[in-house]
């Protein structure tokens, strides 16, 4: 008699276990900081620092694991609660459009999490808009709006796609912030119910957002660290 056929590799996903950690199946799990100027404005991403590749593991939701970014249980004792409370719905039903010449900004604030690429101590992507008409200053808004972690903004020409990075599908635990779902990862809910599948996802690990699953830049306010 043959051996049998091994198990097929689980379905790249992230679950969220009620009140505990995200369960992180088929994707690698890697590293990632924030490039920024002497002013403190982010402008690129550092190369990935690879952790874990393909297992399933356990990624800290609570902010208070030793062993960050993975969880250690400390969830069981420190009173987290993991409540979802961000809105179920797709991006298209919430953003906004800004208008441009040649050039359209979306913008779904339910999703910010203070990163900063959307603009520098000059100007942001929401008052670049209105010169959109110039080229430079178009693809200058294109390319911020893609360094955007969450996925709160985004642009799109005239009769095209949302503008998108090719990314491969991974999570990044971001020094100091928030862990980053690339690649369009598929975020299932405690409940087992899914979160629209979407190619940049933002994810609380400091335990302090009130959107969760998602993060809402309260890791700033909470001097959360990953040290």
């Amino acid at each position: 008699m043959s051996d049998p056929a091994p198990a097929p590799p689980p379905a790249p996903s992230i679950e969220i276990t009620e009140d505990g950690p995200y369960t992180v199946r088929g994707l690698p799990v890697v590293r990632t900081a924030q490039v920024e100027t002497e002013f403190g404005e982010p402008v690129a991403w550092a190369p990935d620092q690879p952790l874990e590749h393909g297992k399933t593991v356990r990624l800290c939701r609570c902010g208070g694991s030793a062993t960050k970014p993975f969880c250690d249980d400390s969830h069981l004792t420190n009173g987290f609660d993991g409540t979802e409370t961000a809105d179920r719905g797709a991006y298209a039903d919430r953003r906004y459009p800004y208008e441009g010449e040649g050039l359209t900004l979306e913008d779904d604030f339910s999703l910010c999490t203070q990163a900063g690429y959307c603009g520098d101590r000059f100007e942001n992507v929401w008052a670049m808009i209105e010169r959109a008409a110039d080229p430079e200053v178009r693809e200058r808004i294109r390319g911020m709006a893609r360094l955007c972690p969450s996925g709160r903004i985004r642009t799109r020409l005239p009769g095209a796609e949302p503008d998108e990075p090719e990314l491969e599908p991974s999570v990044a635990a971001i020094a100091d912030g928030a862990l980053w779902a690339r690649g369009g990862v598929q975020v299932i809910a405690a409940d087992g119910t899914p979160y629209e599948v979407r190619n940049r996802q933002s994810l609380c690990r400091c335990g302090a957002s009130k959107n969760k699953p998602f993060c809402d830049g309260m890791h700033k306010r909470t001097g959360f660290t990953d040290a």
